[in-house]
């Protein structure tokens, strides 16, 4: 109908950044973040009400001229691979606010008004149709998430903000050497669209297939370019993991997905037997760093690190079944470990510690907390019932049809979940008490819980409405990929 859905969803929370600078009040300025956020969330799930999923095609499209000269567009569209992230990151942006309401409590304003502009850009991340127009919001996102981590951060807080910030500098501009190098050879021009129908040389495919991995892959994080990771995960404060986890890991597999495949093919398959060694090798390498941990944090941090190396696996599987799994799991990922690390920053405002061995007993001081830990430990770990299993199990069937071996170390990853999740949970909850007397979930806490606990069971017991979302755009780019990348 014409009507500007998309910018009305980017803007809303840099609308509600430009109020918060005129108010004042803390409780002011946490209820108008609130507010902006949940009105953010509510026209989300007006668009995935509006989504048709019978089209790859891209809906609720709309393009302006931004500078004519270099036939650069503001230009917005989303198909079924980035419906999903859209709305992820408004549930998780109200999320990330309830969950700063006591946690932040020097310079609530600014810290709101960060949290809201982080989300507005990770939102036009996933919108973007003009390659220019996404590499701003790609880069302007460092900002808001370096001072989320640097100002209100712990006490190294200043050294992982800024070891995060070089890590993703330098990634971003490997990727923008090769934005300027698909805009010469691609017909000189930054149409998203156009660019995926060009029929680029191998050998320029390959240049660029790597530059983009670079700079893909610190965001995911792959190994070896993984160590920002758990440094920013532990100073930053919980909104930032939140967000860190949920969001902007999944920037980098979406960055595949968007570029590297549909513009890349013959390169995508060329190398996809590489990028499958390096998925089996984060998925042991982070399970065996978290089976290693006493941290709380840091066991979730490297979690993540092993559960996006299912992401990768099932991307670079290149078939219907990987690949659909992979883009489930990135949307689950972000639902479970978004809540395993809320639950982290729950229970350290009680106690101001993370050392797993000062919890014990949890389970008779705060059962309704220790419950719904056990529901999203359960999900991080893929029981059959919750939302991880459904993408991990569409992962390891397509990773094994791709590659034994890369299979194999999928399922010794799944081993060393279990292992080190059941073993997180058996000391925090069944132990033997030594956290003491401590209060358990209150009503805010419980709001930002049960959106989360909702959708593991919906998307591990219904999982169609979620696969039918992402199921033609998934089709039309495996073909896409399969038919240009039949070169040499």
């Amino acid at each position: 109908m014409g009507f500007p859905l998309l910018s009305l969803i980017i803007f809303t929370p840099v609308a509600g950044a430009a109020v918060l600078m005129f108010l004042r009040g803390e409780d002011a300025a946490r209820w108008t973040a609130l507010s902006f956020t949940v009105l953010d969330l509510a026209l989300c799930i007006a668009m995935l009400v509006g989504f048709d999923t019978t089209t790859h095609a891209m809906q609720f499209t709309e393009t302006r001229p931004w500078v004519p000269a270099l036939g650069i567009n503001y230009a917005l569209g989303i198909d079924g691979i980035s419906a999903l992230f859209v709305f992820l990151t408004a549930l998780l942006g109200s999320i990330c606010v309830l969950a700063s309401w006591v946690a932040i409590d020097r310079k609530v304003k600014e810290f709101m008004i960060s949290l809201l502009s982080m989300q507005a850009l990770m939102l036009g991340v996933f919108c973007a149709l003009d390659l220019f127009l996404f590499y701003v919001f790609w880069e302007a996102m460092l900002i808001p998430m370096y001072l989320i981590i640097g100002v209100w951060g712990g006490e190294g807080r200043v050294y992982a903000a800024i070891k995060f910030f070089l890590y993703t500098l330098a990634g971003s501009l490997l990727f923008l050497i090769g934005v300027i190098v698909l805009y010469f050879y691609g017909g000189r021009t930054f149409d998203i669209l156009a660019l995926t129908e060009q029929d680029l040389p191998f050998r320029i495919q390959s240049w660029l297939f790597f530059a983009f991995l670079i700079a893909f892959a610190v965001k995911v994080p792959m190994v070896p370019v993984h160590t920002w990771l758990p440094d920013a995960h532990v100073q930053a404060p919980t909104a930032g993991s939140i967000i860190l986890a949920g969001v902007l890991l999944k920037m980098g597999a979406y960055g595949f997905l968007r570029f590297s495949l549909p513009m890349l093919p013959e390169a995508s398959i060329y190398y996809s037997t590489l990028m499958l060694a390096l998925s089996g090798l984060a998925i042991v390498y982070g399970g065996l760093l978290a089976l290693a941990q006493d941290d709380l944090k840091k066991l979730v941090a490297y979690s993540s690190i092993s559960h996006m190396g299912f992401v990768t696996l099932g991307i670079f599987a290149l078939n219907l079944r990987g690949l659909e799994g992979g883009i489930l799991q990135m949307f689950n990922h972000g639902v479970t470990t978004g809540a395993l690390f809320l639950f982290v920053g729950v229970i350290y405002e009680r106690t101001h510690t993370r050392s797993i061995a000062d919890y014990g007993g949890l389970m008779k001081v705060a059962p309704v907390y220790t419950t719904f830990l056990a529901l999203f430990t359960l999900s991080s770990m893929a029981l059959p019932g919750t939302n991880s299993f459904v993408g991990e199990l569409l992962v390891l069937s397509g990773g094994f049809a791709a590659n034994l071996v890369a299979g194999s170390a999928a399922v010794l990853g799944a081993l060393l979940g279990a292992a080190y999740l059941l073993g997180m949970y058996g000391k925090v909850a069944l132990g033997p008490a030594s956290a003491g007397a401590l209060r358990d979930v209150n009503a805010r806490e419980m709001t930002a819980i049960l959106p989360l606990a909702v959708f593991v069971l919906w998307v591990g017991l219904y999982p169609k409405p979620f696969l039918d979302i992402i199921d033609a755009s998934v089709k039309h780019l495996l073909t896409h990929v399969h038919s240009r990348g039949s070169g040499p």
